[in-house]
C-alpha cells in the first residue's frame, strides 16, 4: 500500500510539472510571439521539465525499487509526454550540435541554446530538493534523511564501459531520430519513446542510460563515488562521441555506398521542416 501511495503521489507530482512547464510555455508564447530570443526561453522551460520529471523518476526508482516492467512503463509514458510537449525545444547538448553541424542552428543560436539547457538543468536540482521538502509522501520525507542526495555512484561499470554505453544509446538515439520521418506521423513520438526506454533497459543498470549530457549534469553528477571529470568523460564525452559517429554513418558513410545523401537538411532535431534560426 505505501508503494502504491508514493507511486500516486509521484505520479502527481510528475503531472504538477509537466501542467506547469506547459503553462509557462504558452504565457512565453502568447506574451513575445515575435521576439527571436522566445526559442531560448522555451528551451528552459522544457529541459527543466525534463531534468525535473526524470529527478523524481529517478528517485522513485532507486528508493523503492520497482519492478523493471512499471519502471520502464513509466519511462515510455513520460517520454511521450516530453516528445508531445517540448515542440521546438532540443533539450541535449548533442542535439543542438547535431543542428548545428546540419546548418539549421547558427554556432550563437546552438551555443546560447546548449548553455539554456545547462542553466536549466541546474534549476531543477536546486529546486526539487525544496519540492521534496514539502514531504507530500513516505518517499519523500525519507528522501530527507539523506539530505536530498544521492548516495551511490550511477557509475556501475568501468569508466571505459560505461562512457561506451553511453556512446551507444547516443549512437542510436541519434541515428533512430535521423530515420524518423520514414514513419507515419502519428507513430513518430512513441517510436522514439519506445527507443528511449529500450535503451533504458539496456543500459540503465550500468549508467543509468541517459545519453544527454545536461540530464546527466543534473541527475547525475551530483552523485558521490566518482571525480566530475570522470562523469564528464562518461556523460558529455561519450554521447557527444556517440552524436558524432551517428553523424559520420548518415552523413559520410551511407552516402559513400550508396551514393545518395541521407541527411535532410531542412530538417530541424524533431525532424520538422525548419528555416535556419539565427
Amino acid at each position: 500500500m505505501t508503494e502504491m501511495a508514493d507511486i500516486s503521489v509521484s505520479l502527481s507530482f510528475l503531472l504538477g510539472i509537466v501542467v506547469f512547464s506547459e503553462v509557462a510555455r504558452r504565457t512565453a508564447w502568447y506574451l513575445f510571439p515575435n521576439r527571436n530570443w522566445v526559442i531560448y526561453a522555451l528551451e528552459l522551460i522544457s529541459t527543466f521539465q525534463l531534468c525535473a520529471c526524470t529527478h523524481e523518476l529517478k528517485l522513485l526508482t532507486e528508493m523503492r525499487g520497482l519492478e523493471p516492467g512499471i519502471a520502464l512503463t513509466l519511462t515510455f509514458l513520460i517520454s511521450v509526454v516530453h516528445g508531445l510537449s517540448f515542440r521546438s525545444a532540443i533539450c541535449n547538448p548533442t542535439g543542438a550540435l547535431e543542428q548545428l553541424y546540419l546548418g539549421t542552428l547558427t554556432r550563437r543560436c546552438a551555443l546560447t541554446r546548449i548553455s539554456c539547457q545547462l542553466i536549466a538543468a541546474e534549476a531543477a536540482r536546486r529546486v526539487m530538493p525544496h519540492a521534496w521538502a514539502l514531504a507530500l509522501s513516505d518517499l519523500h520525507a525519507q528522501h530527507s534523511l539523506t539530505g536530498f542526495s544521492c548516495t551511490n555512484s550511477p557509475v556501475n561499470a568501468p569508466l571505459l564501459q560505461a562512457a561506451t554505453v553511453e556512446l551507444c544509446c547516443a549512437f542510436v538515439m541519434h541515428t533512430a531520430a535521423f530515420n524518423i520521418e520514414k514513419v507515419e506521423e502519428i507513430y513518430r513520438v512513441p517510436a522514439i519513446a519506445a527507443v528511449i526506454t529500450t535503451l533504458v533497459y539496456a543500459g540503465g543498470h550500468l549508467t543509468g542510460a541517459v545519453f544527454n549530457p545536461a540530464l546527466a549534469f543534473s541527475i547525475q553528477f551530483p552523485c558521490p563515488g566518482n571525480s566530475f571529470a570522470e562523469y564528464s568523460f562518461v556523460y558529455w564525452i561519450g554521447p557527444i562521441l556517440g552524436m558524432t559517429g551517428s553523424l559520420l554513418l548518415i552523413d559520410k558513410v551511407i552516402p559513400a555506398v550508396s551514393g545518395k545523401s541521407t541527411i535532410p537538411k531542412h530538417l530541424n532535431s524533431n525532424r520538422l521542416e525548419t528555416k535556419k534560426m539565427k
